[in-house]
């Protein structure tokens, strides 16, 4: 039987295409290739309000990159966007941008809700363009593995948005776990305690009886897209709050946690799961009507992975907190200024420990021992110069999907195991399932709503 990507057959893609058919009545097909060195990329943004306009002026500011297109489904997020690019052509529907722009573009940004980035991305790619798709990749793991799996055949440039990636901090994380700096590695802690953010995430709580009309801005049902038909609420979904809803977004450990991941993922050469458990929230495990819509405010989540030559022994475990849940007080007290960083990942080896506050320099321990160690010095980088580089024919992208695929979709397992809580979940990576739990295989993918479908995989 011939493996694709991840060891996995393509009977089971093909099975778990079918199952997951989603948006866009149309696949283009284009000619995958780099722009020639020197050239400028013509470039479309998907989503241009929230994150999405902070990636459009991130991709303005590229001197090789010329915004031909811009796309949203709230008419004032593209008046504003059509205000900073002037010269770009505008669109509600991506799926137009795509039809029409044709060989006009080269490449696009997805920066939309998590439920949409799978069929934006994967009909991009299957039109030849390049893709940077905002964090997570997608919003079930069943997708991440077909679009992975779509980018690797249709050799595109693609870029995960771990925008940190390209900053010192992580850089020199990275290089200390690859030189095994802290001799065989024996555990990891990953947290993300922001102050405030889960605060918001408490005032989600069950679904409104009743809607009411969306503003004339804002076009509902694009909107809403592969999801199931919800009556719009005004403050709940859109612009922000769709994160805690399970039918739009992944949570607090799906949206943060591929940030937090990154460095100890690429530092370790981490492979795919063998299992994975959680605990969450009290009361939200005691609300079977908070529990039928929104994420919980606050989770622990343990995977166990495959040891390698970097490890201890032949397993290793990852642990998260966020919310309620913290890490254990003897690798809090390791930390020695006053407050343990909120968003931070501990790695602890035979021969020392590095914390990674996010956003800053590692910090490694015992201090004596490592009073006169030098961290590895970088350049702070552009992410998205990066990926804008990688397409017009430089060196390939350093969160490419074929490496940040893997990493998503063990973050995206413990998502499911936030919905199945307290069981240990056991994991078969090649079949893509659960072995022991049917409950957890359900949560693998999503039904699409009719009008949805993708023509082929």
């Amino acid at each position: 039987m011939k493996r694709h990507i991840y060891s996995t057959s393509r009977r089971r893609f093909i099975q778990l295409a079918a199952a997951s058919a989603v948006a866009a009545p149309f696949i283009l097909k284009c000619k995958s290739e780099k722009k020639a060195p020197g050239s400028r990329l013509n470039h479309a943004c998907i989503g241009v309000g929230g994150m999405g306009w902070g990636d459009l002026h991130k991709f303005l500011e590229d001197p090789n990159v010329q915004i031909v297109a811009i796309c949203d489904v709230d008419s004032e997020y593209l008046k504003k966007a059509s205000e900073a690019v002037p010269g770009a052509r505008t669109y509600s529907d991506w799926r137009e941008l795509l039809a029409k722009e044709g060989d006009n573009i080269d490449s696009v940004n997805v920066t939309v809700p998590d439920h949409m980035h799978f069929p934006i991305a994967y009909s991009a790619i299957m039109a030849g363009k390049h893709v940077y798709c905002q964090k997570p990749m997608c919003h079930d793991v069943a997708e991440v593995r077909l679009l992975t799996e779509a980018a690797v055949k249709k050799g595109v440039v693609t870029q995960l948005g771990t925008q940190f990636a390209a900053r010192p901090g992580d850089q020199a994380a990275v290089q200390i776990l690859k030189d095994g700096t802290l001799g065989k590695i024996k555990h990891a802690y990953l947290c993300s305690n922001r102050p405030g953010a889960v605060e918001s995430y408490r005032l989600v709580g069950p679904r409104p009886a009743k809607g009411q009309p969306a503003p004339s801005s804002l076009n509902w049902d694009l909107w809403l897209g592969t999801a199931p038909v919800r009556d719009f609420a005004p403050e709940i979904y859109h612009p922000m709050k769709w994160r805690a809803w399970q039918d739009f977004g992944t949570g607090w450990s799906g949206d943060i946690g591929c940030h937090i991941f990154d460095a100890v993922w690429k530092g370790l050469g981490m492979k795919p799961a063998l299992s994975v458990s959680s605990e969450v929230q009290k009361s939200w495990k005691e609300s079977p009507e908070r529990r039928a819509d929104t994420w919980p405010q606050g989770d622990h989540i343990r995977w166990t992975f495959p040891g390698n030559e970097k490890t201890e022994s032949d397993t290793i475990e990852f642990e998260w907190f966020d919310g309620e849940f913290y890490p254990p007080q003897e690798i809090r007290n390791l930390y020695k200024g006053q407050e343990y960083p909120a968003e931070s990942a501990m790695v602890v080896g035979t021969e020392g420990s590095m914390l990674l506050p996010h956003q800053e320099m590692p910090i490694l321990y015992p201090d004596d021992k490592f009073a006169t160690f030098k961290i590895p010095s970088f350049e702070a980088g552009n992410h998205y110069h990066e990926f804008v580089v990688a397409c017009i024919g430089g060196p390939k992208t350093t969160s490419l999907f074929s490496q940040t695929g893997p990493m998503t979709e063990a973050i995206l397992l413990g998502t499911i195991a936030n919905r199945v809580p307290d069981k240990l979940l056991e994991w078969d990576h090649e079949k893509m399932e659960f072995t022991n739990s049917p409950e957890a295989n359900k949560l693998l993918r999503r039904s699409y709503r009719d009008g949805w479908k993708i023509a082929e995989f």
